[in-house]
């Protein structure tokens, strides 16, 4: 029997949105065909360290075919996930609330009462998911505790909720968590390699949960398949793909569509399909708006000598709440993974590119010994400590497709400001402050991604928005069901439908949102 053309549904990406949506689906009895252009990804073919590129980094045109990847962008650089499992692969499994404020942010609380409809959903994810707060403790707790009770917040230090099967290290068991209808799994170990894959299989990944149960329901997954084209075909939409790394390529035919390829797929393609009189024209204009991050900062304190090995533990494993809007939580990568060794300048804030650099040279002058170190010292990764801070304020941007204007070649997805007060900052007071807290705590020097010196361009790993709610088209892109206005059966569900800046990792609330969309969809009656 060949392969089938025809389904109910396609889900295009296999994220935290078209995981849920593959399985909610197949359980009401439609045919779904999941297509994710990465690969998929068995525990034992993760790499060991980031230092592998080819089997970390995704960059197909210089053969390097992994599930992380960095897009270079004016106004933000973003890190994100490409795989069976989208950003589940690379993610830092934390699993938290948002606070009240997200619910009733201006930008869709007219929209419904999104904690109350929500709450249900959230408590679905987070079994799903398997959230568990983390037992263990790690020399990044006890500094994160410490800078804590300096500020008076002790009570506001706690541990994170993660996405990890913390069973006996290293002993594999029956499924947990689905009444043994889920794959074994695998006691965590503490190895800290979460961010570039589990290799033991405790990470609770999306193709360990959501994908695989929906596999397990007839739904089919296409790995190595991009979509090109989706364009009107009679009552439904014919979906036309290429295959990522050679191949023959396809073309489907769906009754609905899901877009739920993650920001940074959805959003171009989304893009390229309103310009295409053969893709989707009718495509409100709102396409590519009100694009946010956490507002968050990513820094790195290297600490060359500590006796302290900061790799060991979860990729985050506490977090400090610093105000009403803020926190901070240390970010860890596993033993050996030094990539970013080579992309790390001094972290110094300022307005223009000549008052950064001055700062840097003074900051090398005045402790040469030390950065010496930093650079040489053979594992960054046990030696530093990554600080992740996050705010609940709003900012925003637009993503268009067009020339960068700076470089003078087309680059296809490109960023335009809002207004200059809205744009994500590379540099914040208090952000800053904590991690020369930090520092002074570690013997330790702060740096941060090259472009923040150079650029003075922020780094996000929460690129949301693009393809938001609103009451119509000339509002948003999608109604509050995450149907897109214009075009009867297609649907976005991923991170580029979140309307508001939860403040926090987003993952639990993506998936809560797509609980929600998919709960509106009545059981298939043929």
């Amino acid at each position: 029997m060949g392969e089938a053309t025809h389904y109910d549904w396609i889900v295009i990406g296999s994220g935290f949105g078209g995981s849920v949506s593959a399985l909610r689906l197949s359980e009401k009895g439609y045919r779904v065909l999941v297509l994710e252009k990465g690969k998929r990804w068995a525990p034992g073919d993760f790499p060991k360290n980031n230092m592998d590129l080819k089997r970390w980094l995704w960059m197909p045109a210089a053969g390097l075919k992994g599930f992380f990847q960095m897009s270079f962008l004016e106004h933000v650089t973003i890190l994100h996930g490409v795989g069976v499992g989208g950003g589940s692969l690379t993610y830092a499994n934390t699993l938290p609330m948002p606070k009240l404020g997200f619910f009733q942010s201006r930008s869709w609380a007219h929209l419904a009462d999104w904690r109350a409809e929500l709450e249900p959903h959230y408590a679905t994810a987070r079994k799903m998911l398997g959230a568990a707060e983390f037992p263990g403790n790690t020399p990044g707790d006890d500094v994160l505790r410490e800078i804590a009770r300096d500020l008076g917040r002790e009570d506001q230090f706690h541990k994170a909720e993660v996405g990890v099967f913390f069973g006996d290290p290293n002993r594999r068991v029956p499924d947990p968590y689905f009444d043994g209808e889920g794959p074994e799994r695998v006691g965590c170990n503490y190895c800290g390699a979460c961010m570039t894959g589990c290799r033991i299989g405790a990470k609770n990944t999306l193709d360990q949960n959501y994908l695989y149960l929906a596999e397990k329901n007839g739904a089919r997954v296409r790995p190595e398949t991009e979509v090109v084209r989706v364009s009107e075909q009679g009552d439904g939409y014919a979906v036309e793909t290429r295959a990522t790394f050679g191949g023959e390529d396809a073309t489907f035919t769906a009754d609905r569509v899901v877009f739920a390829g993650g920001v940074m797929g959805t959003v171009p393609l989304l893009l390229k399909l309103k310009e295409d009189p053969r893709g989707l024209p009718r495509l409100s204009d709102r396409v590519g708006d009100f694009v946010r991050t956490n507002s968050e900062a990513l820094f790195g304190v290297l600490a060359p000598d500590t006796e302290e090995d900061f790799s060991r533990g979860v990729a985050i494993t506490s977090i400090l709440h610093t105000d009403d809007h803020s926190h901070i939580e240390p970010v860890r990568y596993a033993k050996g993974s030094n990539f970013f060794r080579f992309l790390v300048l001094p972290h110094v804030p300022g307005e223009t590119f000549l008052g950064r650099l001055a700062g840097a040279v003074r900051g090398f002058a005045q402790n040469p010994l030390r950065w010496a170190k930093a650079y040489a010292v053979p594992d960054l990764s046990r030696a530093s400590q990554i600080l992740l801070y996050m705010r609940t304020l709003e900012g925003t941007l637009k993503m268009r497709l067009g020339r960068d204007l700076r470089t003078g070649f087309r680059r296809g997805l490109v960023t335009e400001l809002d207004s200059p007060d809205a744009a994500p900052r590379a540099f914040m007071d208090e952000a800053t402050d904590l991690a020369r807290r930090w520092a002074e705590k570690t013997r330790g020097v702060t740096a941060t991604m090259f472009t923040e010196l150079l650029l003075g361009v922020p780094s996000t790993a929460h690129i949301l928005g693009g393809a938001c709610m609103g009451e119509d088209a000339a509002s948003g892109v999608i109604d509050k069901h995450h149907r897109v206005f214009g075009y009867d059966g297609l649907y976005v569900i991923d991170g580029a439908a979140v309307s508001a800046n939860p403040g926090v990792n987003p993952s639990l609330t993506i998936t809560a949102l797509a609980e929600r969309a998919m709960a509106a969809i009545p059981v298939n009656a043929n």
